[in-house]
């Protein structure tokens, strides 16, 4: 049993575990790396928040950090929009020459709490700044890196986003002042702001802490590749244990019955006796595929107690053909096939013919010679199908040959035949009979009818036509029935058509009947020659239309057919 490698389930198993470990290790990594930034940043937030509160509180008590802010702002904001402009120039600083910055001012005094909280608090920066709302631009007041003469200097501006910027002038005591963005000059920042009021609650300057979030990106990657390590090698090792256990409970199993399964045909094929194959595979996953291999263990069981058995049946079978093929020859042979039946008897010309639904049924038809001028007639059809049918179908047969033998009437050979019957039917089965002695040398046919169908007469030139005659109940039916009998005269030329039911009661696929009409039909086709069809002719046109409509539906009912020409 031959399978591509790339289509193996153990291949697919080891791809889906592998893209599964791999999805899984992505998704964590996402999440560790959210989780870790988010956290981390929130912390840096907090730490710069504590840093601006102290700074702010330092400034106030330890500096006049509120009058500073408004000497500073007073000068800004009596320069004109050009004067403004002109800012990082000498000519700009030269109108805040007036603000002291020695060392023992104000401003130097604040200098050195900033760096103080700076370096305590290892943050980005911390400065001392309003904000212009008029033109969106943040005014640094004190900045902790002019600490050496080379920050930012009271008075300077930098432009500012101004919907980060109206963050700060709307703010509200209940939370905390910061914002995150991209700055040119110094790339992702985190500013936090500590408004800075007098003792009106008026706005004086804001104390300002920035992280730079640069700084956190380069922590993330290298997190990153650290986690990346990681979970390469969990990714490998769940990757690796759980393709192992797939192997172990699923692929190998399911291979093992496969291979079961493969063997077991090529022995059926073999016919080299009995052996067991999925009984011996010994799955315990205690899973589906354990109860496959059960379930394939079991059918393997019944799979051989049914070939035993169907050998059993098989030979049972034929036997019971053989039987009925025996049964089947000797049925036909108690019924007349020779034609024509007398050879040296030209006053009259017999054809027939039966064909059973089954191997053997329970039509029959009969004609003997009574004595040289009287012939007896008859179509019979036993109630039934199969052996049953058969079997009380020659008994019958027997008894009314005996009773016709003895010389009586049609109508007194009926009454003998159901006297005889009836007295010891325990099978209540009946037969109805179509009975007529011919007296050859006047053509005068005595008739009888027990529960049969209607005769078909022809008289010379004309055409066949259904004769209603009078019906008796079915032979074997009741004890005491009494039959009538009627007589028709023969004249040279006529014919008459007997059957049983299953010629009008023939149905196709759709259960609808053939009928008397359609039977009428192919009775009446004269064929091709002036002379009306032969005995035989006719009787194949009544079989060839019931095979036309019929088709390929199943032949219910025995189809038993004579045709009797008098010729005189």
């Amino acid at each position: 049993m031959s399978i591509n490698k790339n289509h193996s389930l153990a291949e697919k198993a080891r791809s889906f575990t592998l893209l599964s470990c791999v999805a899984f290790g992505i998704v964590a990594q996402i999440m560790a790396l959210t989780f870790y930034g988010v956290s981390n940043t929130k912390q840096l937030i907090r730490v710069a928040e504590s840093a601006a509160m102290q700074a702010a509180m330092s400034a106030i008590h330890g500096a006049d950090s509120l009058g500073f802010s408004r000497e500073v702002m007073d000068i800004y904001n009596g320069l004109s929009d050009e004067e403004k402009n002109a800012v990082g120039t000498p000519a700009y600083l030269e109108h805040f020459s007036s603000i002291d910055t020695g060392s023992d001012s104000t401003y130097r005094r604040l200098i050195n709490m900033l760096a103080g909280t700076k370096e305590y608090h290892n943050v980005y920066a911390v400065y001392i700044a309003m904000y212009d709302e008029q033109n969106s631009r943040i005014v640094y007041i004190a900045d902790a890196d002019d600490i050496d003469g080379q920050g930012i200097k009271p008075g300077e501006w930098e432009p500012v986003n101004k919907k980060g910027m109206m963050k700060f002038l709307n703010h509200n005591d209940s939370r905390t002042l910061y914002d995150i963005a991209w700055i040119d000059k110094y790339g992702f920042l985190c500013s936090v702001a500590v408004p800075m009021k007098d003792s009106a609650g008026n706005l004086c300057a804001f104390m300002l802490v920035d992280i730079s979030i640069s700084e956190e990106i380069t922590l993330m990657v290298k997190f990153f590749f650290q986690l990346l390590i990681v979970l390469g090698a969990v990714t490998v090792l769940i990757s690796y244990t759980q393709n192992k256990r797939i192997k172990k409970g699923l692929v190998e199993p399911i291979n093992r019955i496969a291979q079961a399964s493969s063997d077991y045909v090529k022995h059926k094929e073999s016919a080299t006796g009995e052996k067991s194959f999925f009984s011996t595979l010994d799955i315990h996953t205690g899973d589906e595929i354990e109860n496959l291999c059960n379930v394939m263990s079991t059918m393997e069981k019944e799979m051989l107690d049914y070939e035993t058995n169907l050998t059993k049946v098989t030979a049972q079978n034929e036997r019971i053909e053989t039987e009925l093929s025996l049964a089947t020859k000797i049925q036909l042979s108690m019924i007349p096939h020779d034609f024509p039946p007398f050879p040296d008897r030209k006053e009259f010309d017999i054809y027939a013919s039966v064909e059973p639904a089954r191997e053997v049924g329970g039509d029959f038809y009969d004609y003997f010679l009574i004595d040289d001028d009287h012939l007896c007639v008859l179509m019979a059809d036993v109630s039934g199908k199969g052996i049953p049918a058969a079997l009380f179908m020659m008994i019958s047969k027997v008894i009314i040959q005996s009773c016709a033998m003895l010389g009586t009437s049609a109508a007194e050979t009926l009454n003998k035949t159901n006297e005889a019957i009836s007295s010891k039917n325990q099978t209540d089965m009946f037969v109805t009979v179509w009975l007529g002695i011919l007296e050859i040398s006047t053509g005068k046919l005595t008739c009888a009818n027990a529960g049969h169908e209607y005769p078909v007469l022809k008289r010379s030139g004309g055409e066949y036509e259904i004769y209603k005659d009078k019906h008796g109940f079915v032979i074997g039916g009741m004890e005491g029935t009494r039959y009538k009998e009627y007589e028709i005269t023969l004249e040279k030329g006529d014919r008459l058509f007997l059957y049983t039911d299953g010629v009008p009661e023939a149905c196709d696929a759709y259960n609808n009947m053939f009928g008397t009409e359609r039977m009428l039909a192919a009775l009446n086709e004269s064929g091709s020659g002036s002379e009306p069809p032969s005995l035989q002719d006719t009787l194949t046109n009544v079989r060839s239309a019931v095979s036309d409509f019929v088709k390929d539906a199943e032949q219910f009912d025995d189809l038993t057919m004579l045709c009797l020409e008098y010729r005189g």
